[in-house]
């Protein structure tokens, strides 16, 4: 089909929908006028184009040739581009929604109001730095209902968790409570099964079922031997994973492993997954600096050649690290994504129990002050911190399939604020190595196609969602293009940064 063909033929579907009645509550018709559009599947930006959406989605794209037809019946909002880009709205495939960064689930009981708050905020944050799609990798059908219920929400899907039984992270629920926790749990044949929980619904083609049923878009597996005060917890079978994959690949479900070890990842490879859930920054050897080894770079080949999905999630070691930093709480930009009365909590003796948690872990803790604590704690951080820049700059350099994700919160650690981790993230992304394009593609249409939803997100094209971004600057060329965002849309929803951050007037 010729270029003329098919400008004609978006023109008369946007003339046909211009004919349809308006449905009662249909959304408002917006147009994107005379904007540069960068999106992931051009070789270059498209200059002074016209969109048009309707109903949520891209109906017209015009470039050079006058307005696009309008959509509806309706009235038509228009926001004038002239000087801005648009963008595919940004996509978070690793974050964690149900709980609060910081609090465990007695804490908010203790402060219902506080609790509230934040809750609201959550989904505004991330909204914030223009995450518009977001993937909880543990979750479920309820869990993911009370995240959407809290109103104005970012597009969300979830993968269901399926651990292997008392292995992580189910380890940290007591029993019997673990068992109603993780309800797609494995259970290999081997493995006794606790009092009132049948063995047959929890192997892998069983879960994978129960997943695709509940409306799951992947699956997520662990192979963790433990960190911190757990230890030798039991890993699955190979066989066991093979399994998994099989029913999920079966059933179109990707499979995401956590795996943030060489062994953890060689497992991975030999299993078959899709994704690689983590960096790479536990080097399971004796060598004492981050020098990229024989051994990584094995693992590191193999994820190449295998065209493995490959998270880097940098921002996990700095969210425990950063808990030890006397100055985080003090940096401003907290107070656009984090109620004052949250950043408040946080400063108070409860608020810093997990700080208290991890350095009774440290042998130090007991004999080292505030400063010096810090400075040990920074010491200890940096060398597990450059193994992962290094394995992903080896990543990025020979082309390896990076995906955008940030674990928010990697742990109930109040240094992986929602949004704002994701700019954290870039910027650690961007020190590795990756160039602001890479950060851009893995964030949009390779996270995308790595969780099958290129058919409804990850770029600026007629027929697709319109969750988009309006910027100041080019992402292709500075990930500075997403401090000052100008507009986020949402299913064709125009929303003003202020309407987000926490410190609006409420």
């Amino acid at each position: 089909m010729t270029a003329a063909a098919v400008k004609a033929r978006r023109w008369l579907v946007a003339l046909l929908l211009a004919l349809l009645p308006a449905a009662p509550g249909a959304a408002q018709d917006l147009r994107i006028s005379h904007v540069t559009i960068a999106s992931p599947e051009r070789v270059a930006g498209l200059p002074d184009a016209d969109v048009l959406i309707h109903d949520g989605r891209i109906v017209a794209i015009t470039a050079g040739a006058g307005p696009a037809a309008p959509g509806g019946a309706g009235p038509v909002t228009t926001l004038d581009g002239r000087g801005l880009f648009l963008t595919p709205g940004l996509i978070d495939s690793h974050v964690h929604l149900g709980t609060l960064p910081g609090m465990t689930g007695e804490q908010e009981a203790q402060h219902p109001q506080l609790a509230q708050r934040a809750w609201e905020q959550m989904p505004r944050s991330f909204l914030l730095y223009g995450f518009t799609t977001l993937v909880d990798l543990i979750s479920t059908p309820q869990e993911l209902a009370r995240w959407k219920g809290r109103g104005l929400t970012p597009d969300t899907y979830f993968c269901g968790g399926a651990a292997l039984i008392d292995g992580y992270p189910m380890n940290f629920v007591p029993k019997p409570a673990r068992y109603q926790s993780l309800p797609y749990m494995l259970i290999e044949p081997q493995s006794p099964v606790p009092a009132g929980i049948e063995r047959a619904a929890h192997t892998p083609a069983a879960v994978v079922a129960r997943m695709r049923a509940d409306g799951a878009i992947c699956v997520k597996t662990f192979y963790e031997r433990g960190f911190g005060a757990a230890h030798n917890l039991p890993v699955p079978q190979l066989a066991t994973i093979r399994e998994l994959v099989s029913a999920a690949h079966a059933a179109g479900l990707p499979v995401l492993l956590h795996a943030n070890s060489t062994e953890a990842q060689a497992f991975g490879l030999e299993a078959g997954v899709d994704i690689l859930a983590h960096g790479l920054w536990n080097w399971d050897e004796a060598s004492v600096g981050p020098a990229l080894s024989p051994a990584v770079k094995k693992v590191l080949d193999g994820v190449l050649t295998a065209r493995v999905g490959w998270q880097p999630t940098l921002q996990v070691l700095y969210g425990e690290r950063d808990l030890f930093d006397a100055a985080f709480l003090s940096d401003p930009q907290l107070a656009r994504v984090l109620p004052a009365e949250l950043l408040a909590w946080y400063r108070s003796p409860q608020g810093q129990w997990f700080h208290d948690v991890l350095a009774q872990e440290l042998p130090q803790a007991g004999k080292l002050d505030g400063p010096a604590l810090q400075a040990q704690v920074f010491k200890d951080y940096a060398v597990p911190i450059e193994r992962a820049a290094r394995a992903t700059a080896y990543l990025s350099w020979y082309g390896g399939r990076l995906l955008f994700g940030t674990d928010t919160p990697s742990a109930p650690t109040y240094a992986n604020p929602p949004g704002l981790n994701g700019w954290f993230e870039m910027q650690r992304l961007q020190a590795a190595g990756l160039t602001p394009a890479q950060i851009w593609s893995a964030a949009t249409l390779a996270n995308a196609r790595a969780l099958h939803l290129e058919r409804e997100i990850g770029t600026v094209e007629v027929g697709k969602k319109a969750n988009l971004l309006l910027l100041r600057e080019d992402p292709t060329r500075t990930i500075q293009a997403y401090a000052s965002i100008v507009k986020i849309v949402l299913g064709g929803r125009v929303l003003d940064p202020a309407e987000l951050v926490a410190t609006r007037t409420q």
